[in-house]
């Protein structure tokens, strides 16, 4: 499989990641230790929809042109970190409290625990990884 054919992928897998973290965390339902602001989830959903925005523009579009040239690319490879660095720490929440007035951990209906969470923040991780590689390579 080729290179190319991965970075299709796992834009497709990133662009899930990003709407599903959004539906998962809205309002008071999320699950999790802590309860965190909604300015980390608002920079993670608007850099996450905008790299996937301009990177899928980007992979379509002729080389020749604006949207289809490097500047593009940059552009999108940066909301891809933005929101990779804004995702990670929302792994915080699964951390353990400990202390004579801790709570007991939120669940939802999505799953038990933190797997879900760590496999979509981690694979968004490596995938923006592949995606920069990519990029450098010239293979997309």
């Amino acid at each position: 499989m080729s290179l190319e054919v991965i970075v299709y992928i796992l834009t497709a897998l990133a662009g899930v990641v990003v709407v599903l973290t959004r539906l998962r965390l809205r309002g008071e339902e999320g699950a999790g230790q802590y309860r965190l602001g909604t300015g980390l989830l608002n920079l993670h959903t608007a850099a996450g929809g905008l790299a996937l925005v301009v990177w899928v523009v980007f992979l379509v579009a002729d080389e020749d042109t604006a949207v289809g040239g490097s500047l593009a690319g940059i552009i999108a490879l940066a909301l891809w970190w933005v929101a990779v660095i804004a995702g990670l720490p929302l792994l915080v929440r699964w951390l353990p409290s400990r202390g004579r007035h801790s709570t007991g951990v939120r669940e939802d209906s999505w799953s038990e625990g933190p797997g879900l969470s760590i496999l979509a923040h981690v694979g968004l991780l490596v995938g923006v990884l592949v995606f920069t590689f990519a990029y450098l390579t010239a293979a997309v």
